[in-house]
């Protein structure tokens, strides 16, 4: 509750406008009475502005961690290789193999080189199938822990090979 004890208001007088006329002056005491109202705290709308930033931001990180992992198939210099040839990834980030030179080329991943318990026919390209052209991709996510050893089969002799480890 807030109380005014006194106060003083000038008020013109309109019934004789003369120049040098001096206003006519009310005093008394009046008493003015509020309910409390709710205050809107600027800190915590601060604060939770701040919370929706830092939520987005979170979020933008995990979206960037979902980003694929690009391998190019065949070096820059025409060289039989995946590059790079050893990577890591966290478990279930996209991986895409990207054919760059030297095709053509697959992605087989080798049984004996996977965790246990991973089907490698369901991660990896066929023999058969393989990307002719520069640009063509193959994805794959791969969602067990641990070490991935794959090959390009039409090259494989020729030392092109990789590891991923998935995390």
């Amino acid at each position: 509750m807030a109380t005014v004890t006194y106060a003083a208001v000038a008020i013109p007088s309109f019934t004789s406008l003369k120049a040098g006329a001096t206003p006519a002056k009310v005093s008394g005491s009046a008493k003015v009475s509020a309910s409390p109202v709710p205050r809107v705290s600027i800190k915590a709308s601060l604060k939770d502005v701040g919370v929706a930033v830092a939520a987005t931001a979170a979020s933008a990180i995990l979206a960037s961690n979902a980003l694929a992992v690009e391998v190019k198939l065949g070096g820059d210099d025409g060289s039989l290789a995946f590059v790079p040839s050893e990577f890591s990834v966290s478990a279930g980030e996209k991986i895409v193999f990207k054919n760059n030179a030297g095709f053509p080329h697959n992605v087989v991943f080798d049984e004996d080189e996977v965790p246990s318990g991973v089907d490698v026919s369901k991660i990896s390209m066929s023999d058969e199938d393989l990307l002719n052209a520069p640009g063509e991709t193959y994805a794959v996510t791969l969602t067990e822990k641990g070490s991935y050893s794959f090959y390009c089969s039409p090259h494989q002799g020729a030392g092109m090979v990789g590891k991923v480890t998935v995390n």
